[in-house]
């Protein structure tokens, strides 16, 4: 199998889905019918429900259910091989992610923009609210430590014998940088849209060519070698800090921005699969190896460990609570509901399809050290291999890796301020 056909066979079918599907369900639920404002409007209080509008409520739910799911879980699930996991991130995806998270948002904005506990309090019981809100909860701690543990570690010096290795760190230094003059952009950008009311178009434009500035920056300037645990203490400082400044300050602003980062890490990825489109070698990557499949936790099984490994590049829970945390919070009306969520799920399957094309590559070139590694090296090789851009396949790394590390910054801020908003709720 040849990697262009599969992502080009696998795009046709997504967006079949999107279309036909998608505007079923809408229909069926009624969606945007009888110009109902939204909570953003009707409980606007500038903290939390702030109206946005559609590209920039799309960056944020994008980015912050984005994640490192949809790059480690296919890549976890690689090891029963690319064909399962390509069917179930298809139809998960059409079948399940989306009604999932479309339904998730619809049901928020109906209720008030209130979460999924408080609809569950309103349609079940307190105890049924209490109960899910438990359980939520300690599942964001989860979600919390490894986001963080994930930034961390993109973020985090190399050390040898209790020294910084600075050649060995240079890539983790500069995503360290670029993310820290990211976030200064971000603020500017809020600040400069809601209070200085400058237009958006012309605020996109320079917000992008700032974050053009700032990785320039950061690759030729990294002074922050700091240890993987020092990161730890100061991301926990920030994601402390920014759950409870208002959505406009940082949120919003920042998870719009990075969103261009992840469209464009997309494109690059396209380029890479179109312009190299190497083929899948059986021997490396099979399309499929068996029900069961031993590895060095033991038997693995393709049911349930499939389902649950590919997790947010089909289906995944988290989605519901940033639906209905969050986004449904700023969302502008209710006819942007189906592009932000049914459409942003789908999206994602389009990135869990472009890691199994990196996975496939990353073998043949050698790039097995961990998710990063496996995912940036694939698509950096590819970009490489195309004649006359060798020269891009480092700086295309860097990109990548940054682009993973806002993955999961992005999902850190979010999931951080669903877990005081669930607190509150309790």
């Amino acid at each position: 199998m040849n990697t262009l056909v599969l992502l080009a066979v696998c795009l046709v079918i997504l967006l079949c889905g999107y279309i036909f599907y998608g505007r079923w369900l809408v229909k069926q639920w009624g969606v945007g019918k009888g110009d109902i404002p939204t909570p953003a409007h009707t409980m606007e209080d500038g903290v939390d429900y702030v109206p946005a509008k559609a590209p920039v409520l799309m960056g944020h739910h994008f980015s912050s259910i984005a994640g490192a799911g949809p790059i480690t879980g296919p890549i976890g699930a690689a090891m029963f091989g690319w064909l399962p996991v390509t069917l179930w991130v298809l139809v998960g995806g059409i079948f399940f992610g989306g009604v999932h998270d479309f339904g998730a948002l619809f049901a928020s904005v109906r209720h008030n923009g209130q979460s999924i506990g408080e609809i569950i309090s309103a349609n079940m019981s307190k105890r049924a609210k209490q109960l899910f809100i438990i359980f939520s909860y300690l599942t964001l701690i989860l979600v919390v430590a490894a986001f963080a543990a994930i930034v961390a570690s993109t973020f985090g010096a190399v050390y040898e014998n209790g020294v910084v290795n600075e050649a060995k760190s240079a890539t983790q230094a500069s995503v360290a940088m670029v993310s820290l003059l990211f976030i200064a952009v971000a603020i500017v950008f809020g600040f400069a849209v809601y209070r200085r009311h400058t237009g958006m178009v012309a605020s996109t434009i320079l917000g992008v060519g700032a974050i053009v500035l700032c990785m320039a920056i950061g690759m030729n300037f990294h002074p922050f070698y700091f240890s993987t645990h020092t990161w730890m203490w100061l991301i926990g400082l920030y994601i402390t800090i920014a759950s409870v400044t208002p959505v406009w300050i940082l949120l919003q602003p920042r998870d719009y921005l990075s969103s261009f980062l992840l469209y464009a890490m997309l494109i690059v990825a396209i380029i890479g699969i179109v312009g190299a489109h190497p083929d899948i070698n059986p021997d490396l990557f099979p399309a499929y190896t068996g029900f069961s499949v031993e590895n060095g936790n033991g038997t693995q099984y393709l049911f349930p460990i499939l389902f649950t490994t590919v997790a947010c590049g089909a289906i995944s829970g988290f989605h519901s609570l940033v639906s209905s945390g969050t986004t449904s919070k700023q969302l502008d009306k209710e006819s942007d509901a189906k592009p932000i969520a049914y459409g942003g799920m789908l999206l994602e399957c389009v990135l869990a399809i472009i890691t199994l094309c990196a996975i496939a590559y990353a073998r043949e070139t050698g790039h097995v050290k961990g998710a990063t590694d496996i995912f940036a090296g694939g698509i950096a090789a590819m970009i490489g291999a195309i004649p006359g851009l060798e020269f891009m396949e480092r700086s295309m790394y860097t990109l990548l890796v940054l682009t993973y590390s806002a993955f999961c910054l992005t999902s850190l801020d979010t999931a951080t301020r669903l877990a005081r908003f669930m607190f509150q709720e309790f």
